[in-house]
């Protein structure tokens, strides 16, 4: 084991108080917690364990509005897209979850070299994403973590046409700080690391070996990585392995402690729920099964807690669940997504490689125009991290309102960019349709700062921001 350092900042015992006595909150209570929520003030522990235990129809219908209301006057209708990239799939844990684990011979194993990279980033590109979460597993090969930089070199220099990658963010094991330094330096955007579970004796009994086994150097990386100078962090946690009242506690805890230390929380959220996996008998029976209702609950009581945090969804849930969870508070999606290593260029092979069974199979056309159906703006921006808006930056403009005369201009000319490129006929008739609806609900000062940009990226330009 190679902890420095406990991660005192996850009390159990402070957890089991909050969430002890288990009894339903009275409706003068919730009303009082939403009032407060709908001021965008962000939500205590207590506040969200109050919630947690709503179960009254009428209640949890309130929640949902309230988590609708400040989804919408944050980040109104937009909705950014992005894709994972897998880059390999061998891993030395064994993680009883997980069809990577090191044991799982059913597994096709494969660790892309630089041309596979640069052909799978050809083949995201021409579906037309800007943005990518490079993932690797837990085993590097012979070149060891070289392999990880010129990794993302490779994808930032990779070009189709007018089209690149423009943000590779990454989720990979904890590193150390001159490692996380070089990570900076390569130019990351988002450094993304889920804890599975926060609950100690739920994370020994299901990491059975490995470095993933240290429970400490994975919950203390973002104070390393934050260290290093990467101050936008991705926290998650994988629900299904323990009670998720107890996770969301937990995960208050981890956002409390990077505030406290560094000033600002993590830059996003994510929500994966366990899905069946090859190889893994607990995948396919959750120990601590999340139902539908309450998953949607927990998203929105979150998006309650920590208004101005990004929040993610990514494939494992199906469409109708995704469609769902766009209005309670998730900002971010992937689409096309796959999770084997050489997956986009040969998108007909079986996903015996993958690490998780996918609920939404669409692709990313197909997503692009459901979520215009829907209302929602696609955006494929990555101007904030290029501009510097992170970290306290980011949270400066958020806070006031003023990142939105930032993120729908940009929004729209990315979404432009998309339909001028790369959408069919029908897509890039809805598509021009929702731009104009977008222009007459903007104010006179962001419509002065979008149209310009609009008529630029008309007129051939690309990568049109402020």
């Amino acid at each position: 084991m190679i902890t420095q350092e406990r991660a005192d900042f996850i009390n159990e015992q402070e957890i089991e108080g909050i969430l002890t006595p288990r009894r339903r909150p009275a409706s003068a209570m919730v009303h009082e917690l939403l009032a407060k929520a709908r001021e965008m003030r962000g939500l205590s522990m207590e506040e969200v364990a109050c919630l947690s235990y709503v179960e009254q129809p009428e209640l949890v219908a309130q929640i949902l509005a309230a988590a609708k209301k400040i989804k919408e006057e944050i980040y109104g209708t937009r909705l950014v897209l992005f894709a994972p990239l897998y880059i390999s799939n061998r891993c030395m844990n064994e993680c009883t979850y997980c069809a990577f684990r090191a044991t799982n011979t059913s597994l096709k194993r494969r660790t892309l070299d630089q041309e596979e990279i640069a052909e799978e980033t050809r083949t995201l590109i021409r579906q037309g994403h800007k943005r990518v979460l490079m993932v690797s597993g837990e085993a590097l090969p012979e070149e060891g973590f070289q392999y990880i930089l010129d990794s993302i070199a490779t994808i930032y220099k990779t070009k189709v046409g007018p089209g690149e990658i423009r943000r590779v963010n990454v989720n990979l094991a904890p590193q150390t700080t001159e490692r996380f330094r070089q990570l900076k330096q390569a130019e990351i955007g988002t450094f993304q690391l889920f804890q599975e579970t926060y609950h100690r004796p739920t994370y020994a009994a299901v990491h059975l070996k490995g470095s993933k086994r240290d429970y400490d150097w994975r919950t203390t990386a973002f104070d390393r990585a934050m260290e290093a100078g990467i101050d936008d962090v991705g926290i998650g946690v994988l629900f299904g392995l323990y009670d998720w009242r107890f996770e969301l506690m937990a995960m208050m805890q981890h956002i409390r402690h990077l505030e406290e230390k560094f000033g600002v929380g993590p830059h996003t959220i994510s929500f994966p729920r366990i899905e069946p996996a090859a190889g893994s008998d607990l995948a396919s029976r959750p120990p601590h099964a999340v139902s539908d209702a309450d998953f949607l609950k927990m998203i929105a009581i979150m998006r309650l807690a920590v208004p101005y945090t990004g929040m993610i969804m990514s494939t494992r849930e199906t469409a109708d669940v995704r469609r769902a969870t766009l209005e309670l508070g998730i900002s971010q999606i992937s689409a096309g997504s796959r999770t084997d290593p050489g997956g986009y260029k040969d998108a007909e092979a079986d996903e015996n490689g993958g690490q998780f069974q996918l609920g939404d199979h669409r692709t990313v056309e197909e997503v692009v125009n459901d979520v215009v159906k829907l209302g929602f703006l696609p955006s494929f921006c990555t101007a904030c991290y290029r501009t510097g808006r992170t970290g306290h930056d980011f949270m400066d403009l958020a806070k006031p309102g003023e990142i939105k005369y930032h993120c729908h201009p940009n929004a729209i000319a990315t979404f432009q960019e998309y339909l001028c490129d790369y959408a069919g006929p029908g897509t890039k008739s809805a598509g021009e349709d929702l731009i104009s609806i977008e222009l007459n609900n903007m104010d006179g000062k962001q419509t002065a700062i979008a149209l310009p940009m609009l008529n630029q990226v008309r007129g051939g330009e690309r990568d049109v921001f402020i």
